[in-house]
């Protein structure tokens, strides 16, 4: 084993990795920056092959699969028989599903969920397997979408609406933020996406008065990127059609109209993307961070 490169984790999981650091001298651990480094890449990759527990050895069979998911075993064969899911392990005449298809079978479902067709979250799934990047994949979902609006409201009975965010006060926020609107006995969720995100958050012990807090401290900033974005397509458009002067053609006018929605389709792609590798970028520091405390004072190093 090198000395600046943390042992091969056994099991591929969090618990292995940690278990190999905890076991590895203190003396290695302290003089390499690519030792962090190189911990922290198996700590993402076991969790990205892992989501769903430390120890990354679950196995279901189809109605156990079904359960936790939300959808119905006669799904998961439609899926299976589409090509979307991949082969279950065969004991006997047993079917076992893992954590990968727990994973993508929970992806399908919220495709499949906001309006795309089978063919369509299959080109996306596939895109996502062959490794493109997040651009590429986003690039494809706005193709397929190929719609103005980015979101569609959603409007429920009142008492629904209540369920969904189960935080009475949280609600009241919602509601003045303009997320939530309320009509009599109705109510109207304007952005259930972001409703959905804030839930799944919620699952890992994030308060949802933390999330809304940082909904409200984000969205001024999202507001000053896109007007920059605007801006110049709108000094293009200016460029093109000027006060005082003759309109262009009808086709130059429609082809300047067709290149302010590419323009929001290239935007959306390319900020998503800077977005997501900025984060990406401070989750790993944070992590490395957190890493290095946690070697330095692991018991386990003291006698190595």
């Amino acid at each position: 084993m090198a000395a600046d490169r943390p042992p091969r984790a056994e099991t591929g999981t969090i618990a292995g990795v940690l278990a190999n650091l905890r076991r590895t001298p203190r003396r290695v651990r302290r003089q390499s920056r690519e030792f962090i480094e190189t911990a922290v890449s198996q700590l993402f990759d076991a969790a990205a092959h892992h989501p769903h527990g430390a120890a990354g050895t679950g196995e279901y069979r189809i109605e156990e699969l079904a359960r936790l998911a939300g959808t119905t075993t006669r799904n998961i064969r439609v899926y299976r028989d589409r090509g979307l899911l991949h082969p279950p392990l065969r004991v006997g005449r047993i079917a076992l599903f893992n954590d990968t298809h727990l994973t993508r079978l929970r992806l399908i479902t919220s495709m499949l969920d906001r309006g795309y067709n089978i063919a369509h979250v299959r080109e996306m799934l596939n895109a996502w397997e062959e490794g493109k990047d997040l651009a590429d994949v986003l690039g494809l979902e706005s193709a397929i979408v190929g719609t103005w609006a980015t979101e569609k409201p959603e409007t429920m009975p009142l008492a629904d609406a209540q369920r969904l965010v189960d935080d009475v006060e949280a609600f009241d926020r919602l509601v003045k933020l303009g997320l939530i609107r309320l009509d009599g006995s109705q109510a109207t969720v304007v952005r259930p996406k972001l409703i959905k995100a804030f839930n799944e958050i919620r699952g890992y012990g994030v308060s949802i008065d933390t999330l809304v807090d940082l909904h409200e401290q984000i969205v001024p900033l999202v507001d000053q990127i896109s007007e920059m974005l605007v801006r110049a397509g709108a000094e293009h458009v200016a460029s093109r059609i000027k006060p005082g002067e003759p309109l262009p053609p009808d086709t130059e006018i429609a082809e300047l109209i067709t290149m302010l929605v590419r323009f929001r389709t290239q935007a959306v792609t390319s900020v998503a993307a800077t977005l997501a590798s900025s984060i990406e970028s401070t989750i790993e520091s944070l992590v490395s961070r957190i890493l290095a405390d946690y070697m330095a004072n692991s018991p386990e190093a003291e006698a190595n």
